[in-house]
């Protein structure tokens, strides 16, 4: 049985995802299944992937479903995944060539079911690091500490555990696209923390059609999400008032933008978010103005 399952939400990405393609049939170990969930892509990315499975040279396996969004294909994967671990690759990003061997091997060596999985880093095409590297003074942590108590910057790469990001399911509402995939990062924070590996084996590329360069599109286009995501920050245990007052801010603007009257009773920091309003009614006028000229 195979180790690893790499995982790749991808919609209307043809252009580009061969290079996620050609790096993982270049890696060094093949101990990995790679699952493609198209979310109902429009372009030729349904016979791409049919060439590849023909093709046989890597365990293939791909799911085709009506687009949900990044987070409904997040959730499709966890349903599917088998293997012990997994680790999402992004379309537009690919692996170093020997990310699987060292995955695997660093699990081998490190693994438990005291963690919930480990993180380890990105690096642009040039190879430089994004953000910072992890401290090196600790082996573990969870990826709140990482960020809001140790200073760690940029994106880095999640491998779980299969048996637990099964846990906290990204809900789906209705005409939106997006839930931020940190609630379910940040809840099994609540349970176990990360090993830390300080090794690159992802590089990245954020290209203009990429949810992390159209934010204030997102904010607009996804109020409810964005308050649901914003609903559950303020319950971290760890996390510090100036913390889950920034969260109140945009709870109050995500939910002037969904035109949600009833916002003051559901949220669970009613005064925290009463202190809020004004910036976050701020916010809603300057994403609605922003998002105009988009």
């Amino acid at each position: 049985m195979k180790k690893l399952t790499i995982f790749t939400p991808t919609y209307n990405r043809a252009y580009c995802l061969d290079q996620c393609y050609k790096s993982l049939v270049r890696q060094t170990n093949q101990n990995f299944t790679w699952l493609v969930i198209d979310d109902g892509s429009t372009d030729d990315t349904s016979e791409l992937i049919e060439t590849w499975i023909q093709e046989g040279k890597i365990d293939l396996q791909y799911v085709k479903q009506a687009n949900q969004g990044m987070h409904g294909a997040h959730n499709t994967a966890y349903e599917r995944i088998e293997t012990e671990l997994n680790v999402c690759l992004d379309s537009d990003d690919y692996f170093h060539q020997q990310a699987v061997e060292n995955i695997v091997s660093f699990w081998e060596k490190n693994g438990s079911d005291k963690v919930s999985g480990f993180v380890a880093l990105n690096a642009d095409e040039q190879g430089k690091v994004i953000g910072t590297s992890l401290p090196s003074h600790l082996t573990s942590a969870t990826l709140f500490d990482l960020y809001h108590t140790h200073g760690v910057t940029g994106d880095k790469k999640l491998v779980y555990r299969s048996t637990i990001t099964r846990k906290y399911p990204y809900p789906l509402f209705a005409d939106e696209s997006y839930v931020g995939l940190a609630y379910k990062y940040y809840k099994l924070d609540e349970e176990f923390p990360l090993l830390l590996m300080n090794k690159v084996v992802c590089i990245v590329d954020y290209r203009p059609d990429g949810s992390s360069m159209n934010m204030f599109k997102q904010y607009k286009k996804n109020p409810k999400g964005f308050a649901f995501y914003r609903k559950q920050l303020m319950l971290l245990s760890r996390a510090k008032w100036k913390f889950k007052y920034r969260q109140c801010i945009h709870y109050v603007s995500s939910s002037l933008l969904s035109r949600n009257k009833n916002f003051l009773k559901e949220t669970p920091l009613k005064g925290l978010t009463i202190a809020a309003m004004p910036i976050g009614a701020a916010l809603f006028f300057y994403i609605h103005v922003k998002t105009l000229k988009m």
